[in-house]
C-alpha cells in the first residue's frame, strides 16, 4: 500500500562509499556498505539525504541501492523482525537517516 501523496516513508538503502582522510573506517579498509533506513516523500528525497547526510559525516558516497519501503519488502516476501521495524519507527518519527550496519570491504 502506498503512502498518501506528501507523507514520507522510510526506504532501506544500501550505500557502498569509498575511502575519504578522516571518514573513520579501519585504516585498511578499501571501502564499506552501509545499511541505512532513511524517511523521505520519495525515493529520490530519501536517497538525497542520505548522501547529504554522509558526506557531512566525511563519508564519501559512491552508490546508492534503494531496497524499498517495509511494505515493498514484505512484498518482495522479505521477513521484517520487530528490531528492524523499530529503528523504521524511529527514522520515520526523527525524520532522519539511520545507519543501521557498515560492512568494511577488505582486499584478499
Amino acid at each position: 500500500m502506498a503512502a498518501a501523496p506528501g507523507r514520507a516513508e522510510v526506504r532501506t538503502l544500501l550505500v557502498e562509499v569509498g575511502r575519504k582522510a578522516g571518514d573513520g573506517l579501519p585504516e585498511q579498509c578499501t571501502g564499506a556498505a552501509l545499511l541505512c533506513y532513511a524517511a523521505g516523500v520519495t525515493e529520490a528525497e530519501a536517497v538525497n539525504e542520505t548522501v547529504a547526510v554522509l558526506k557531512a559525516a566525511d563519508l564519501a558516497p559512491l552508490e546508492v541501492t534503494v531496497q524499498g519501503t517495509a511494505a515493498e519488502r514484505r512484498a518482495a516476501g522479505e521477513e521484517i523482525g520487530a528490531e528492524e521495524e523499530a529503528l523504521m519507527a524511529r527514522a520515520l518519527a526523527e525524520n532522519a537517516v539511520i545507519v543501521v550496519q557498515v560492512m568494511p570491504f577488505f582486499d584478499g
